[in-house]
């Protein structure tokens, strides 16, 4: 576990892996957005740089919505801890507390979709491609919850603490600088749901991806990608061991899973609905390639 690189010199401050990997996400997702576009996009010449626009919405989306799920969450949970009604400013202090992954998913499809109107882009069909770049950087971002130990799993059973990782992990003891796995957990084995969410983030872009070449409609893919995220993140969340992120019933059930049941109805329903209809998409497959004819080869006499 490493939650601090290093520390920047002459000026104390801590360089921190989890603001590292999420800036190395937010990158990736990024330059692989504008790839789609380029490929996907209805105007291969215009749309990498309409895209491009777009990302920086994407972000304050990411921030905002993570940072805005959180709060409530933590509100509603009635957390001591907190005290965002007595100082609502600390809201705003994203460096004091956590974000939300889900929070931030929907904030970014708010402030992305809205900035694509703006540019003239087909805001379902920017979403498509925009849910499969992001699910992308996701993956590099969660190894920063890893280096950090936020999100982390409960404790293993005895029987599974020789299984290897990434399916387990053992905690430092002590604990590194920064570390969030608690003192509670200095030296045991956990479930290693950090890198669990890393896979499964890149099982659902590659899904995602597949359904892009099969789809009939625009939001075809970011539907599918409700559900195959959903289902396989409300799986990650029955080994979590982190309470912070918000259980309710007795522990019985995670904000997150609740949100999940949301988000596959939803995609479920709306694939149903929607089963019929055919939008006249952009297809890289059906361009015409550069042609692979040699040039005709000059005879005796001639100039080619």
């Amino acid at each position: 576990m490493h939650p601090i690189l290093f520390e920047i010199p002459g000026l104390n401050l801590p360089l921190r892996s989890f603001g590292v990997m999420l800036a190395a996400g937010f990158l990736l997702g990024s330059w692989v957005f504008t790839k789609l576009a380029e490929r996907h996009g209805d105007d291969p010449e215009h749309d990498p740089a309409r895209y491009s626009a777009i990302t920086m919405w994407i972000l304050i989306g990411v921030v905002v919505g993570a940072r805005l799920h959180y709060v409530i969450v933590q509100i509603l949970r009635g957390d001591e801890d907190e005290h965002f009604l007595q100082n609502p400013l600390e809201m705003l202090k994203v460096w004091h507390g956590g974000l939300s992954m889900y929070g931030g998913m929907f904030g970014a499809i708010f402030f992305g979709m809205w900035k694509a109107k703006k540019e003239k882009v087909r805001a379902l069909h920017a979403l498509d491609l925009g849910l499969i770049a992001g699910m992308l950087g996701q993956a590099v971002g969660r190894v920063g919850c890893y280096l950090v130990g936020d999100d982390y799993g409960s404790v293993v059973p005895e029987r599974f603490r020789d299984l290897p990782w990434p399916i387990t992990l053992r905690v430092p003891d002590p604990l590194p600088d920064g570390s969030l796995f608690g003192v509670q957990n200095a030296g045991q084995v956990l479930w290693a749901t950090e890198n669990w969410m890393t896979i499964k983030a890149l099982i659902v872009a590659a899904i995602g991806y597949w359904m892009l070449k099969h789809r009939k409609f625009s939001g075809q893919v970011t539907f599918v990608i409700l559900i195959a995220y959903g289902v396989l993140r409300f799986a990650v969340e029955c080994f979590r061991g982190d309470e912070i992120r918000g259980v309710w019933f007795d522990g019985a059930v995670s904000t997150s899973q609740i949100v999940s049941v949301a988000a596959v109805l939803f995609g479920a329903t709306m694939l149903a609905l929607w089963r019929a209809r055919r939008d006249e998409l952009p297809d890289a497959r059906k361009r015409p390639a550069p042609s692979k004819t040699p040039p005709p080869t000059a005879k005796p006499g001639q100039v080619a």
